[in-house]
């Protein structure tokens, strides 16, 4: 079984309960997540083999954290252990207008002060086939970029193939720093994901307008984009994309876009009535690597993927606690049409 290694921060989220607002709050939701976690959860539940490598407290909420992994069967023995504190956000749940919004509270803590030379990565990615990693890490420090840096030219050197979500997040860095990393690591990744803003913010590369309403309309643009990242970096063999029109909080049109092989092959689109925004661009990460572990075909693969996502939006929390058969009811169209028994 091939086996893949992600590399991030773990986070406690707090949500404020009953639907209010961060400053109504009097009692808030707890749950843990982290691109890269939610990576190796989906891959592990999906029957994959899946490590994770971050730097957690010697605390009872790092062990918090460990558990919530142990419980999905993914394996922690890579996690480094010490520093001052676990990252937090606050994630207030929009609806109808009011949008979503994401409070960081991960400033100082144990993964984002870490140091590169903590990760010894002749030994984190023993045995490894894959190594995953999303633009949060990256964005996280100076230290964090030569860490993430270190481990793609070890990956080059070794023959692991290197899958990088490129998801920008704006309140962690800028333009500018993200596109002068990103030139540095692009040439060793085999696998890019590149959702939306992803391309021009973090590549250079014109592909989308910002107009969330209208995306999938914008799929020859996504094209376009798609062809520019296997051109500019040829060691890229595989660019997936989800393509979305957000008619609100509550209501989107999902579907998937892959270009492998000089071929590009899309998804079904799904109208979904969303639970919780959150978590289903990692999903959708996972869904594919686990389409590309197990040598999918295109079709397959990228209806695997955004099937995935979509049941994301339907779960609570950042985990995408959903088993293959789940994914494949979404893929056969039986799914959410009478109860199973």
């Amino acid at each position: 079984m091939k086996k893949v290694v992600t590399f991030g921060e773990m986070m406690m989220r707090l949500k404020p309960s009953n639907m209010k607002r961060v400053l109504q709050a009097d009692q808030f939701d707890v749950n843990y997540g982290g691109s890269e976690a939610n990576v190796a959860v989906s891959l592990s539940m999906f029957g994959d083999q899946v490590a994770y490598v971050s730097k957690l407290p010697e605390n009872i909420l790092g062990q918090a954290a460990i558990n919530q992994l142990r419980q999905f069967g993914v394996d922690t023995s890579l996690i480094l252990r010490g520093g001052p504190r676990l990252g937090m956000y606050v994630f207030e749940k929009g609806h109808s207008v009011r949008s979503t919004n994401v409070t960081y509270d991960r400033a100082g803590s144990s993964f984002a002060i870490s140091r590169a030379d903590e990760y010894d990565w002749s030994k984190l990615l023993a045995g490894a086939d894959y190594f995953y990693f999303s633009g949060v890490t990256p964005a996280l420090s100076a230290e964090l970029r030569q860490a993430v840096l270190n481990a793609c030219q070890y990956c080059g050197e070794h023959g692991i193939q290197v899958a990088c979500d490129l998801n920008f997040r704006g309140k962690l860095w800028t333009t500018e720093e993200a596109q002068e990393f990103m030139q540095k690591v692009m040439p060793y990744v085999t696998i890019c994901i590149a959702n939306d803003e992803d391309f021009e913010q973090s590549l250079g590369i014109h592909a989308f307008d910002g107009d969330m309403s209208h995306g999938i309309e914008q799929r020859s643009t996504f094209e376009d984009g798609m062809k520019e990242i296997t051109k500019r970096y040829p060691n890229v063999k595989v660019v997936a994309s989800v393509l979305r029109n957000i008619q609100s909080v509550d209501k989107s049109t999902w579907m998937g876009l892959v270009y492998r092989d000089g071929k590009f092959t899309e998804s079904p689109a799904y109208q979904v009535d969303v639970l919780e925004g959150v978590a289903a661009g990692d999903a959708f990460g996972a869904g594919l690597m686990h389409g590309i572990l197990n040598d999918f075909a295109d079709q397959e693969l990228i209806d695997h993927a955004i099937a995935a996502s979509v049941l994301k939006l339907t779960v609570l929390g950042d985990l995408n606690v959903t088993t293959e058969a789940d994914v494949r009811a979404v893929m056969d169209g039986g799914a959410g049409v009478r109860v199973s028994r």
